[in-house]
């Protein structure tokens, strides 16, 4: 007896919230309908909000992210980001040279950095400048370039010429998207472009983010998640995701 169109809708829902994906092709196949039926399935469901259509599958959730200012992005997952910054700042080692990037997670940590012997703090985020300069213990250096104002840092071929005169031992390295495949994304092309340059001058790369960031892209490809040593999140990462992680070898920390 083959499923109405109600029933379909069900199971497909059902199927979504225990795998995270439908496939096109298996749908078909276990629904016994064709190709066609379970795209206009999908379109409708899609239409009423439901899910997210792409590349023969569907997911729960839009994964291309729209950029949003500073003012409105720290009040998003205030919480996480706090407790993720708390943990970045137990990494720092007295004479440490770190790159702190951009973004409200990164700009948190740097709000729970301790004054140590001999901390560099080289920064693309002027708020993170701004929070670090009252410790006379930590040398801080402000990266050059275009200021980007949504998101209060820096971009700009100024700012890659610069970082090619250093090493640093660590970068904490705040992003957009987290996609297994495709790897770490921001919604600023430059963004990413200097992002890259952090990773060639530092010598372990630490992301920081929260874990509505997993699953998603933005405009601008960083790197694949080979090039990543480390990564914290909050406990909000589904099971398949952290497993997945730690399948690629991947070192978590989560909060």
């Amino acid at each position: 007896m083959s499923l109405n169109i109600i029933d379909r809708h069900k199971l497909i829902l059902e199927k979504l919230e225990a795998d995270g994906f439908v496939s096109v092709n298996a749908l078909s196949e276990e629904f016994k309908v064709s190709l066609v039926t379970i795209r206009k399935d999908l379109k409708l469901l899609e239409e009423k909000k439901l899910l997210f259509r792409s590349h023969g599958k569907a997911i729960l959730v839009n994964p291309y992210i729209t950029e949003h200012s500073v003012n409105i992005k720290e009040k998003i997952h205030a919480k996480e980001k706090r407790k993720i910054g708390m943990a970045a700042a137990e990494l720092l080692e007295a004479n440490d040279s770190v790159i702190i990037a951009s973004g409200t997670t990164v700009t948190e940590f740097a709000r729970h950095i301790k004054p140590l012997e001999g901390l560099t703090v080289l920064t693309a985020s002027l708020n993170t400048a701004v929070i670090l300069v009252n410790y006379k213990e930590i040398n801080v250096m402000q990266l050059g370039g275009m200021v980007r104002s949504s998101s209060a840092s820096v971009i700009g071929p100024i700012g890659e010429r610069m970082l090619a005169e250093f090493t640093f031992t660590k970068l904490f390295l705040g992003v957009d998207g987290i996609d297994l495949d495709y790897g770490l994304t921001t919604t600023n092309l430059m963004e990413a472009s200097l992002n890259k340059e952090m990773i060639k001058a530092s010598q372990k790369i630490i992301v920081l983010a929260d874990s509505s960031k997993f699953n998603k892209k933005g405009f601008g490809r960083i790197c694949g998640l080979e090039d990543v040593d480390q990564i914290i999140t909050d406990s909000g990462i589904d099971e398949r995701t952290k497993n997945k992680l730690i399948d690629m070898g991947m070192e978590l920390i989560i909060i």
